[in-house]
């Protein structure tokens, strides 16, 4: 049951959208009220630019409440959890997807980021051991594709939700997030059900295709991944430490994930890159 807040001059019902997650997000109405981190402004500048590129799969930034709190527009539609629902993890999916984060890109591509932009990340200080995926960055990106933040509608995906970790990178190495999601680079005992026996390469061709991924993107995808799944162990274990959050999804089994999941792609590595690279047909 929601709580009862005085919105203006609009008594309107205050309902919990997040329990035990890292923030505290609420819907009142049409949208939807988070509290202010030190990268709020740098987000909001940034869903301004490409809502005005024509990019409208997003929140629109409303700018602030009389509590000081963040306010977006309210997304309508469903994000799935674990286990994928059949609609969630098809051939069709994947490709929209693609074309989705596709449309973000080309309306990101021309950003510019203010000069004093803060732009969030992974708790706790950057590890020893941890490789850059890139050196120059390309576009600022969504660069965390969870089920949880697609929006689905008539088992659709829609829209994109919680920018949270959107900052600086390369349109491949954004790529490589989704496609860690939704492929999945996972072995195939921690995925959801439904994907459990996916055919990987085959998964990762139809993303490859549907975004229009050029072979010099196609070629980084597989030693990008390997690095990423290498520094996620680091991170995630450094984040376990010094947030209560991480340190519940460390022990309920992200520990015992990543090292399989590094596992897998090493084995998987050379077959999807050979599919990736096929000519289209």
């Amino acid at each position: 049951m929601g709580l009862r807040r005085k919105v203006g001059s609009v008594d309107d019902v205050e309902e919990q959208l997040s329990d035990g997650g890292v923030t505290h997000v609420v819907r009142i109405g049409h949208t939807v009220r988070r509290p202010v981190r030190p990268f709020t402004a740098s987000v909001q500048a940034y869903l301004a630019h490409v809502r005005s590129r024509g990019f409208v799969a997003c929140p629109d930034p409303l700018g602030y409440d009389e509590l000081g709190r963040e306010i977006l527009s309210f997304v309508e539609g469903d994000a799935p959890v674990d286990p994928l629902p059949s609609y969630a993890t098809s051939d069709e999916t994947l490709a929209e997807l693609a074309v989705l984060i596709h449309g973000l890109h080309e309306a990101a591509a021309d950003f510019v980021a203010p000069p004093d932009a803060v732009w969030g990340a992974i708790p706790g200080v950057v590890p020893p051991g941890v490789v850059p995926l890139f050196t120059v960055p390309e576009l600022v990106s969504h660069q965390d594709y969870c089920p949880g933040n697609i929006v689905f509608r008539d088992g659709r995906p829609v829209a994109l939700i919680d920018f949270d970790l959107a900052r600086p990178t390369r349109r491949v190495v954004d790529l490589v997030n989704a496609l860690g999601w939704w492929v999945p680079f996972a072995d195939p005992v921690d995925r959801s059900p439904e994907l459990a026996i996916a055919d990987a390469a085959h998964r990762a061709r139809v993303f490859a295709d549907a975004y229009g991924m050029t072979p010099e993107m196609r070629v980084q995808v597989m030693p990008i991944a390997l690095q990423r799944a290498r520094n996620n162990q680091l991170t995630m274990a450094t984040a376990a430490e010094v947030d209560p959050v991480f340190e519940k999804w460390w022990h309920e089994g992200l520990k015992d994930r990543l090292p399989r999941a590094e596992r897998w792609l090493v084995a998987e590595s050379e077959r999807i890159t050979s599919i990736l690279l096929q000519a289209r047909l």
